[in-house]
């Protein structure tokens, strides 16, 4: 009954105050950071060497394009393993989607699918991987670099809905602090904190036209540092005009700085993919026919914008498995209730957001959803532990393509405009509630 029951007995005994919706977002969660480990394993030199023991992963995987049958593929076995691995997680939420469509309530049969039967769920995830791993390559991993470029920047975009209603909850939760305490220590700490970010934003442009950038030649870095920064600027100065602070009393410079680092973390990352080595320190091509590359550790194209990414992706999806907004708008956008299935009403009117054990007259979250949500997630770090990195045609050269460059790029604008739309919306829609 531990493992194949509605709430897990040992996880319960270590959280016994989480209610069951809660310990299922959470199981979930944990299967993909699961998966993400395997990843990571698969990509270290010793465990590289072992995946040519597997049939048809390496030797004849290019006859379906047409080129010889034994291709050395060796520099990037760990690359195709962390695709297929990628494909089994996303296969597996995928499933679990389809499966939890229209699910209203937990009197509908599905629902203790969704919060129980822990261990055949394992089973069917192992199930899915091993087969992931049977696949015929051919164009498996040229197609899903695809599947993995569109599922990333939807992913990208989810992190930044997150990112703006954390970084306003974050604002009002301080300001109100400070106004019911009247004590300067929450308005010096929102200073500290708000300096703090764009002295790292400053620091940080500087460093990227230093190293990704050069007097002569580079210039779509230059062009898109600047129009980055520019942007930046632009959204930083409406945060603090008159009209929007009497829109919206909270909004300040801590939100805006807050987005303007996070903004420069992605013009870092995308510039890290520009395939041209003079702009890009950075770049690694792992030939499997070059005897120069042959000699550098498998492991040295973990990069910088990996780690903080993979940092990001699990921060992003605790906080997806956790919590529900204190925004209502939040709430409709991400399909999650604003007070909880079966809350009492004391609980409603103190305005708190918790996920209930009780969900009998409501879901407390989109069970679909959040299937699709991990999907992304599981496509998004699949190309986080890749670099964004692709074969060529001859199966033979990973190299970075510009597709991996334009996707961050316009993710970075998208959430700049999705910022300035927060600030701007009162006033454009005087009408509707933004509270």
């Amino acid at each position: 009954s531990c493992l194949c029951g509605s709430a897990p007995c040992l996880l319960c005994g270590c959280c016994p105050s989480a209610k069951n919706s809660t310990i299922s977002r959470l199981l979930f969660t944990f299967f993909l950071f699961l998966g993400t480990l395997v990843s990571i394993i698969m990509i270290i030199p010793g465990v590289e060497k072992e995946l040519h023991k597997l049939p048809g992963f390496c030797e004849g995987s290019g006859s379906v394009l047409g080129v010889q049958s034994h291709v050395d593929c060796s520099s990037f076995l760990g690359h195709k393993a962390v695709y297929r691995m990628g494909f089994a997680m996303a296969a597996f939420f995928f499933l679990f989607a389809v499966l939890m469509v229209c699910v209203r309530s937990s009197k509908d049969p599905r629902a203790a699918v969704q919060n129980g039967f822990w261990f055949f769920k394992f089973l069917v995830l192992v199930g899915i991987t091993v087969g992931a791993f049977y696949i015929p390559d051919g164009a498996f991993t040229s197609v899903w670099f695809y599947f993995g470029v569109v599922g990333s920047f939807l992913f990208i975009l989810i992190q930044l809905v997150l990112l703006i209603d954390f970084a306003h909850s974050w604002s009002q939760l301080w300001l109100r602090n400070a106004s019911e305490s009247s004590a300067k220590g929450w308005y010096a700490a929102l200073c500290t904190v708000t300096f703090t970010f764009y002295a790292a934003s400053i620091v940080a442009v500087t460093l990227l036209y230093v190293y990704y950038t050069k007097p002569q030649g580079c210039t779509e870095g230059k062009v898109l540092i600047s129009i980055n920064l520019i942007l930046c600027l632009i959204v930083s100065v409406v945060s603090i005009l008159p009209k929007i602070q009497e829109a919206q009393p909270h909004s300040g410079l801590l939100q805006a700085s807050l987005i303007t680092l996070y903004t420069i973390y992605v013009t870092w990352s995308a510039l890290a993919n520009v395939p041209t080595q003079s702009c890009n320190p950075t770049l690694l091509v792992r030939n499997s026919t070059s005897s120069a590359t042959a000699t550098e550790p498998l492991t040295a194209w973990w990069d910088a914008p990996s780690i903080v990414g993979l940092i990001i992706f699990i921060l992003c999806t605790l906080f997806i498995s956790l919590r529900s907004s204190d925004h209502p708008q939040v709430n409709k956008l991400m399909l999650t209730e604003e007070s909880g299935a079966g809350a009492g009403p004391g609980e409603v009117e103190r305005g708190e957001h918790r996920a209930y054990d009780n969900e009998q007259d409501g879901v407390c979250y989109n069970y679909t959803f959040f299937h699709l949500c991990l999907l992304l997630a599981a496509l998004y770090i699949m190309m986080t532990l890749t670099n964004w990195y692709r074969p060529d045609e001859s199966l033979q050269v990973l190299s970075s393509p510009w597709t991996a460059v334009w996707v961050k790029i316009c993710s970075s604008w998208a959430g700049l405009l999705l910022y300035l739309w927060t600030l701007v919306a009162p006033l454009v829609l005087p009408d509707r509630d933004f509270s």
